[in-house]
This record gives structure tokens, C-alpha cells and sequence, in this order.
């Protein structure tokens, strides 16, 4: 690669000196970094942490851009380059050290009083929770158009493989291998023992999820969000359709970290 973006969180980057060092290297190593994204781009540098990295996958959704995160925040699982090993990862990414994975995404059409919204996507997930009171949601859950079953639940989180390690891991769901091809569907504080797991379904599968009833008389009253942005309000009989989506995000790896290295290094659990 010889052709950069730099996509830079402000808010973590706030003097911009970051970027500077950034640019400043790739130019000394005869680099050109581009000041806006065009067709000319080889790879895109994002700064700041896995939020940042969404909303870029997000802003840039089929720019089809190869983009990797240089993590200025806590703990990052997308933005797996650490603030140290900077220089390193530059130069193998000068060198062509490194693979491009196709990251699959979602794509979720609220179904608002009978009215299709505009459809938006999702890298990690689709999150359906409660707003307002403390309340629990009733969902009916449909697949390929039969009902799965129902759930009484604090909210749903439909993710992909990537997303697996983000709140789909701290409502208890499963770590996917990111390069995998399925959608999950967790439920966050099941209110019955036998609805508590992940299922785990085709990216082939429609999955559409509607609010149900909560009681005589009171308002369910839902968001639904898509990682973590643009929530959209779902009253009672009120779904959402989710689909794997036809755009993907482009995620550059450093040939000599894997997944399972990223796991070790940031959980501890290998």
C-alpha cells in the first residue's frame, strides 16, 4: 500500500498530533496520504477505538475501502493496532504484510404501522431495547416467515461474527470466529429459563421480530439500534426485518495476528 486515508476520532485525537505523526511517517516513507476518501485510496487508517471503527464501516458502507484501526482507546477488538506498535504495523502495511477480510454485515428494515423504513446496517448488531419505564419486552420471533417462538425479555441483540465480542459477549451470547458466515440471535435477561441461549441461524435466514403486547392498557414502547446509532422507535405490533446485507466492510489484518491472538492479548482467555 502506498495511497492512505486517515479517519480520525477528534475526541481522541484532540490536538491532532496523532494524526500528524501518522501522516509525517507514511510521507517520509514516500507514501502519499490522501485528504479525503477517493478511488485512488489503498487503505484506510482509522484512530480512536472500535466505535470509531464502526462509524466509519458505517459513513464509507460500500466505498468497499480496506480499513484498519489504530486503537487510541481502552479495550479494542476492530482497532486491534496498539498506539506502540505503530511504526510496525505501518511498514508491514507499506511491505503488503497483511490480508484483506470481507466482513459480513446486517441490514435492518423497521416496519413502522405498516410502513417499510429506510433500511440501515450494522457491522457488529441490531439491538432492540426498552425505552422509557423498566418494563419487560414481549417479542414474537419469526424465521423464513414461521414463528420461532416468543420471549419475554430486557431486549434482543441480532449480530454478526463480528460483533460476536462486543454486547453480545456481555449478554452471555457466544465469540465467533469473525470470518464466519451466520447471524446470532441473543436475548439480554431472558425472563424465562428455557428462551435464555443464543440461536444461532443461516445468513441465508430472514428474521423478522415484532413487538408484542405487554399489557392491557400500557404502551410497549422499544429502540431499535444499529451499533449503537440511529435508534429508530417501535411500538406494540411494530417489527423489524433483519437480512444479511449486500454491502461488507473490508477489514486489513496484520499477517502475523490472528483472532485467536487478539482474544489472548485482550481477554485472557487462552
Amino acid at each position: 500500500m502506498k495511497t492512505f486515508y486517515i479517519y480520525t476520532n477528534t475526541l481522541k485525537d484532540t490536538t491532532g498530533e496523532h494524526t500528524k505523526h501518522i501522516r509525517d511517517y507514511l510521507t517520509l516513507k514516500g507514501c502519499v496520504v490522501k485528504d479525503q476518501l477517493d478511488r485512488t485510496v489503498e487503505g484506510m487508517l482509522v484512530l480512536g477505538g472500535d466505535g470509531t471503527m464502526l462509524r466509519a464501516a458505517k459513513e464509507y458502507v460500500g466505498s468497499h475501502v480496506p480499513m484498519i484501526g489504530v486503537n487510541l482507546g481502552t479495550l479494542g477488538y476492530l482497532a486491534e493496532v496498539e498506539w506502540e506498535e505503530l511504526e510496525n504495523a505501518l511498514d508491514a502495511l507499506i511491505s503488503g504484510q497483511y490480508e484483506i477480510e470481507s466482513r459480513m454485515m446486517l441490514s435492518g428494515i423497521p416496519v413502522v404501522s405498516g410502513e417499510s423504513m429506510m433500511p440501515q446496517t450494522a457491522l457488529n448488531d441490531i439491538v432492540i431495547s426498552r425505552k422509557g419505564a423498566l418494563h419487560v419486552i414481549n417479542f414474537n420471533i419469526y424465521v423464513n416467515g414461521r414463528l420461532l417462538s416468543t420471549y419475554s425479555a430486557d431486549g434482543m441483540i441480532i449480530s454478526t461474527p463480528t460483533g460476536s465480542t462486543a454486547y453480545n459477549l456481555s449478554a452471555g451470547g457466544p465469540i465467533v470466529e469473525p470470518r464466519a458466515r451466520l447471524i446470532m440471535m441473543t436475548p439480554v435477561c431472558s425472563h424465562t429459563l428455557v428462551n435464555n441461549r443464543t440461536i444461532i441461524l443461516s445468513e441465508e435466514d430472514v428474521i423478522d421480530i415484532e413487538i408484542g403486547r405487554y399489557k392491557p392498557g400500557e404502551k410497549q414502547e422499544v429502540d431499535a439500534s444499529f451499533d449503537g446509532r440511529c435508534p429508530v422507535n417501535l411500538n406494540e405490533g411494530d417489527k423489524i426485518r433483519i437480512i444479511r446485507s449486500d454491502k461488507f466492510t473490508k477489514i486489513i489484518k496484520l499477517s502475523d495476528v490472528s483472532f485467536l491472538d487478539i482474544m489472548h492479548n485482550k481477554m485472557r482467555i487462552f
